[in-house]
C-alpha cells in the first residue's frame, strides 16, 4: 500500500472511530452512515479538497455542502481529523450550546457550508455557489455530498438539469448509496436504477465505485477534478452502512441506530483492533 493510502486509511479509521465517541455521548446517532461515508471524506479532506484548517472561510477553499443533514456526525469527525474543528469539542456533541448539534447548521460548525436537513436542497444551492465561483473567476470548486434517498426528490433532478445546462465544471455531486432510508431499502421506496445512465442522460460526467475502497475513491476524485470537459462530474459511492464494525453491518435497519452503553465501547475496540491488525499485515 502506498504511503498515501496508507494515511488515508488511518485518516477514515479516525473519522470512524471520531464518529463512534460522538455516538457514545448522546447514546444514539446516524452512525451507520458515518461509518459507511468515512472513506469518502477521508479522501475529500485529507488528499483531494484546497483547504486552510486554520482559516475555514478561505475565500478560495473548495466548499463540501452536506446536503444530507443527518450526516452531520460524519462530517464533524472529517472536520475534527482535518483540524478545523478541536477534538475536544467531541464530548459536546449534541448538547445545549454545542458547536456540533445533531443535525449540521451552518452558523454553528466552522467548516460547515450550508444548513441541511430538508433533503433534496443540497445541489440546488450547489448549482448557485459554482455559478457564484464562475462569476468571480474564483478556481475553487463545490463539492456536494447526498443520499441516495435525496434521489427521490424532484428538486434534485431540476438541479442536475440547470447543471448541465450551465455547463458548471467546477461542480462536484458525491452520492451515498447505501440503499437504506427511514422507511427502508431506498430501492424498495423508489427504484432509482440505472442511476449512471440517468445522469448521464441529464448530461454529467458520471463514475461510479465502491465507496469502501479507499484506492477506487482516491481515483475517482482525482479524474472528476482533473477533467477538462466543462460539465458536471457527479461519483456514485456504493457503500456499507456501519463499514468496519460486523455486529453493525449486519444490522437489517441501521438508519439511525440506538445501542446499549456497553456497545458503543465494543464498537470501538472492534475498530481498533482491525485497525491494528491492518497494520501489522
Amino acid at each position: 500500500m502506498s504511503e498515501n493510502l496508507t494515511n488515508l486509511r488511518a485518516s477514515a479509521y479516525r473519522i470512524r472511530r471520531f464518529a463512534l465517541r460522538m455516538g457514545e455521548v448522546q447514546g444514539q446517532g446516524y452512525i451507520g452512515q458515518a461509518l459507511g461515508w468515512a472513506d469518502v471524506l477521508a479522501v475529500a479532506y485529507k488528499h483531494t479538497m484546497q483547504l486552510r484548517p486554520d482559516e475555514p472561510e478561505w475565500v478560495g477553499r473548495d466548499r463540501f455542502l452536506l446536503s444530507h443533514g443527518h450526516y452531520a456526525i460524519a462530517l464533524y469527525a472529517a472536520l475534527i481529523e482535518a483540524g478545523i474543528v478541536p477534538e475536544a469539542e467531541l464530548e459536546s456533541y449534541g448538547s445545549d450550546d454545542s458547536i456540533l448539534p445533531m443535525s449540521g447548521m451552518a452558523t454553528y460548525t466552522p467548516g460547515m457550508e450550508i444548513s441541511g436537513g430538508s433533503l433534496g436542497q443540497g445541489l440546488a444551492i450547489g448549482v448557485g455557489m459554482a455559478l457564484g465561483l464562475r462569476y468571480q473567476n474564483n478556481p475553487a470548486f463545490i463539492y456536494n455530498s447526498m443520499s441516495d434517498g435525496e434521489l427521490d426528490e424532484g428538486a434534485t433532478w431540476e438541479a442536475a438539469m440547470g447543471a448541465a445546462h450551465h455547463q458548471l465544471g467546477n461542480l462536484i455531486c458525491l452520492v451515498d448509496i447505501n440503499n437504506q432510508q427511514a422507511d427502508g431499502p431506498s430501492g424498495k421506496i423508489m427504484g432509482f436504477e440505472p442511476l449512471a445512465d440517468k445522469w448521464e442522460a441529464f448530461g454529467w460526467h458520471v463514475q461510479r465505485v465502491d465507496g469502501n475502497d479507499l484506492a477506487a475513491v482516491v481515483e475517482a476524485f482525482d479524474q472528476a477534478r482533473r477533467l477538462a470537459e466543462p460539465k458536471p462530474r457527479v461519483i456514485l459511492f456504493d457503500t456499507l452502512m456501519g463499514r468496519g464494525v460486523p455486529f453493525l453491518e449486519q444490522r437489517e435497519k441501521n438508519h439511525f441506530i440506538r445501542v446499549d452503553p456497553p456497545e458503543w465501547q465494543q464498537a470501538i475496540q472492534i475498530l481498533d483492533q482491525s485497525f491494528t491488525e491492518g497494520n501489522q499485515a
